[in-house]
């Protein structure tokens, strides 16, 4: 569906080094010095105009963020970038680290100087050790180059970037966890408002944006917003990095337009499921946190934020986890379950009770231990907790029960029915 001279990561598979030498021939850096000669307003109408919206999962429009910041303010202002990446099935962020640092470096650059900040810190998961290595070396060479530090290409910007190691934690990729974490603290979720636009790092205005989302900044402002907004679909534009795993012959990272179908991108790029296509049972389209779908949906399903949220799903990170008909799913959402309740802070009561309710009831109705009325408790369960919570991890524990619910209710009634005649 993309074409060729379409592709953002050109080095995705790491094929060329990661080295400033070849980013560079690859036009990394190329042009950078003109696009900080627009004003910084111009370059967040552009960001608006381009229709990108954040790639680590919640797909707010990127140049409105920009723009919350505010203007004008003699106060330090910071942008923060989300390398934390702990969401089960997505592995994007850590290969455009591993194979493309410097499109990450150079649109922190452009993407500060746009927001009026000085500093930023890309907090990275702890356990991307030789991913941090790689960018605290091209870090290194950037301030060698004179593109970080002060009077960059001779213009009076002044941008230094700081590599900070997170400590594991799932919530941490909330951004106000995030902020706590960056701060020495416990990384749980502030409550809102205050937003991080007014109070974020260290209590100054910030901006907090995925690995991905700022990797794509230089690539549009070069090739121009309307390029951008002409790959993929209304509403959904530009192209996304998947990470398709699970059941398939070839599991894999590609880079393809929003609004691809879900079915192609299985049988091109991950040469199919295990078994066939007529062997797919479900799929969870966006990462761990987001409902599956039945394989009757995921024939014509198409992969952008407004279809899949049409389907009763989500893009979420656009990781793809494929299930095939070997395996029992009340086991697959099971296993999420205890991921979720693992990873709780504890914070808020409904995800500090619920999501141990939720595994315990899961593990026993793996093994068919449950009621009739307990899987209609456990339903309702779900909804008590989400949308209660102060972030979105007690959503995430509850939706893929819901979706599991929604389309494999009658196969789990008829399993509980079966052991009680027995």
């Amino acid at each position: 569906m993309i074409k060729k001279e379409n592709l953002i990561f050109t080095n995705l598979y790491g094929f060329n080094e990661p080295s400033i030498n070849f980013a560079m021939k690859r036009g990394d850096w190329k042009g950078t010095s003109k696009i900080l000669k627009l004003s910084k307003q111009e370059i967040i109408d552009k960001i608006k105009d381009s229709g990108l919206r954040g790639r680590g999962g919640a797909g707010f429009s990127t140049g409105m963020k920009w723009d919350f910041m505010p203007k004008g303010s003699s106060r330090q202002h910071y942008l923060v970038i989300n390398a934390d990446e702990g969401e089960p099935g997505t592995c994007k962020d850590r290969d455009i680290i591993r194979n493309e640092p410097h499109k990450l470096l150079e649109g922190c650059l452009i993407s500060g100087y746009a927001i009026g900040a000085t500093k930023c810190y890309i907090y990275i998961r702890g356990e991307f050790f030789n991913e941090a290595s790689i960018l605290q070396k091209a870090i290194e060479d950037c301030y060698n180059r004179g593109f970080l530090g002060k009077k960059i290409f001779g213009q009076n910007i002044n941008f230094d970037i700081y590599l900070h190691y997170g400590s594991g934690a799932y919530v941490c990729g909330e951004e106000t966890a995030l902020i706590e974490s960056l701060e020495g603290k416990k990384g749980q979720p502030r409550l809102k408002p205050p937003f991080p636009a007014n109070v974020g790092v260290f209590g100054k205005p910030t901006t907090v944006n995925n690995v991905e989302t700022i990797a794509v900044v230089p690539t549009i402002l070069k090739r121009g917003p309307n390029w951008f907004n002409n790959l993929g679909r209304e509403n959904n534009c530009g192209s996304k990095i998947f990470c398709i795993s699970g059941h398939v012959n070839n599991p894999c990272n590609v880079e393809e337009e929003l609004g691809v179908p879900l079915k192609y991108l299985i049988q091109k790029y991950a040469g199919d499921v295990i078994g066939g296509w007529n062997n797919l049972q479900a799929i969870i389209p966006g990462g761990s946190s987001v409902p599956l779908l039945p394989k009757n949906e995921c024939e014509n399903v198409l992969m952008d934020f407004d279809s899949l949220k049409n389907a009763g799903s989500g893009l979420g990170t656009g990781g793809i986890i494929v299930i095939n008909k070997q395996t029992d799913i009340v086991k697959v959402i099971a296993r999420l379950s205890e991921f979720y309740k693992h990873e709780s802070c504890g914070q808020c009561t409904p995800c500090r009770e619920g999501t141990g309710w939720l595994m315990r009831v899961m593990n026993r109705l793996v093994n068919d231990d449950c009621t009739v009325e307990e899987v209609e408790m456990l339903e309702e369960v779900t909804h008590q907790i989400e949308g209660h919570t102060i972030c979105a991890l007690g959503d995430a524990a509850a939706w893929p029960i819901q979706g599991l619910l929604k389309h494999f209710k009658k196969d789990i009634l008829n399993r509980i029915q079966k052991k009680q005649v027995a």
